[in-house]
């Protein structure tokens, strides 16, 4: 059974929607920073495949639309940060201690992965980046601690030598995974399922662990 719903998170002008699913195994939080539609709407279409899987999800934009067509804001790793600390803090009551993965794209999982350090340790159990920016988290990379997924496509050249790059800076439990033929979006047929069931098989695995 699923219950869906929305709340607020830091600002009536930011809401997530948040699908609980009996029995789920954990809680997975979506961290993107582009303001978009099309965005929300490729992470809304992998929340459901989560929620197939018996995983909770929330969904939300770390940047309000306004806020998206300001580049320095996109960038701004530590405002995004803060609203990814934001997301957890508006999670109701019961869900404080469930089992607890990130799954951040572009620049949001960077924030996804500052944030990760920021919390207490066995907070955050698993992470996933899609096409993400890991990079960006900068020194924070050596002290994330949760066991980490990097999702990126094969032709998303530039990208996939950041992720390399960020990739041999973590010291947690890691994998990086190249989907083939994708680009930066995944827009290719097969790509996002390819993404749904990698991220899929890690949550669920490190998340039952718990």
């Amino acid at each position: 059974m699923l219950v869906s719903s929305k709340i607020a998170v830091g600002g009536a002008e930011r809401q997530g929607d948040l699908c609980l699913v009996s029995g789920a195994q954990g809680l997975v939080l979506f961290t993107h920073a582009n303001g978009s539609s099309q965005t929300s709407h490729r992470s809304l279409e992998l929340a459901r495949r989560l929620q197939q899987r018996e995983l909770s999800t929330l969904v939300f934009d770390l940047l309000s639309a306004r806020e998206a067509e300001d580049s320095a804001k996109v960038y701004d790793i530590d405002l995004l940060t803060q609203r990814v600390l934001q997301a957890l803090d508006a999670l109701p009551p019961p869900l404080y201690d469930v089992p607890l993965g990130l799954f951040g794209s572009g620049t949001g999982a960077a924030a996804a992965l500052v944030a990760e350090t920021r919390l207490a340790q066995g907070k955050v159990l698993a992470l996933v980046s899609r096409g993400g920016r890991p990079d960006l988290a900068g020194s924070a990379l050596g002290e994330v601690r949760a066991p980490t997924l990097l999702i990126v496509g094969a032709a998303d050249t530039e990208v996939l030598e950041l992720n390399r790059r960020a990739y041999a800076k973590l010291r947690c439990e890691k994998r990086i995974e190249v989907v083939p033929r994708a680009t930066h979006l995944f827009l290719e047929a097969g790509a996002l399922d390819s993404v749904a069931h990698r991220a899929g098989d890690w949550f669920g695995t490190h998340l039952r662990r718990h």
